[in-house]
């Protein structure tokens, strides 16, 4: 009889994904979380394709990912980790709180793939501290810290 050994979640897919983030298109800026570690690292992969939403108004004759938009696939990479850390219970929300550091080095387009390395800094309590770093080919396209907070969804005040 073999012994099952416990290994460490390895991805989300999709599916699994929109489980962990209420997010919904055109707001969900990642398609698969691979690689996690707890909370402690984990990498995002989003497919960048011309049929988003935002490439029809930001420089439509020359298509560029809108930076804001790496970033908040970062936080969403980092907020399902979370999410995917605290486990079952009652549902709870990843609230996205702060950027700091944040840098552009590379302009993202249609055709490219994005992954993004989420590192944790630190934690307390139910907020979370990441330092993340976006590459197309493995090349830095995008770097920020950014934090996020866990707090029960059926909170009065959430």
């Amino acid at each position: 009889m073999e012994e099952s050994v416990s290994k460490p979640m390895e991805s989300l897919d999709i599916l699994q994904l929109l489980k962990s983030l209420p997010h919904r298109y055109p707001f969900l800026l990642v398609d698969r979380i691979v690689d996690i570690q707890g909370d402690e690292s984990c990498v995002g992969i989003k497919n960048v394709t011309y049929n988003e939403p935002y490439f029809q108004g930001h420089f439509p004759d020359r298509p560029v990912m809108p930076g804001v938009l790496m970033i908040e696939g970062m936080a969403q990479t980092a907020g399902a980790m979370c999410a995917r850390f605290v486990g079952d219970g009652p549902p709870k929300l990843v609230y996205f709180m702060t950027i700091d550091k944040a840098k552009f080095r590379k302009p993202v387009v249609p055709g490219d793939r994005l992954e993004y390395h989420m590192t944790r800094i630190s934690r307390r309590r139910n907020m979370w501290w990441y330092r993340g770093v976006a590459k197309v080919d493995g090349v830095v396209v995008c770097e920020a810290e950014v934090s996020a907070m866990l707090i029960l969804a059926d909170r009065p005040d959430a």
